[in-house]
């Protein structure tokens, strides 16, 4: 598995634990989430990002993201995912892109 796989699948196990911790430790201090096709940044900085996810993972205990797909190219993780358990009952499909370094995730955009 090549190190941007391998970070991608870390992030996604520890989101689906609910493990705040873990999760956090495979982005770079200084994250950027953006949508994509815009690049509009939407999330800037490991604080902002902890604060966002605590939250998320707080208010829905039983959120999970089933991992549909996974692409791979150098550096760059494109993962399609079914998420359920949202405390609103909606399900989500959502295409997220990774961008890493040899450390962890730098870049990451979500398909609108």
């Amino acid at each position: 598995m090549s190190r941007a796989a391998e970070l991608a699948q870390k992030q996604l196990d520890a989101y689906n634990a609910q493990n705040i911790e873990e999760f956090v430790a495979q982005y770079s201090e200084d994250i950027i989430v953006m949508d994509f096709p815009s690049n509009e940044v939407t999330l800037s900085g490991k604080e902002a990002f902890r604060e966002r996810y605590q939250t998320l993972f707080q208010n829905n205990p039983n959120q999970h993201a089933e991992l549909k797909a996974r692409l791979v190219k150098g550096n760059i993780v494109i993962d399609h995912e079914y998420v359920t358990g949202r405390a609103n009952g909606v399900e989500v499909e959502a295409i997220a892109m990774y961008e890493t370094n040899d450390d962890c995730i730098t870049k990451v955009w979500f398909v609108k």
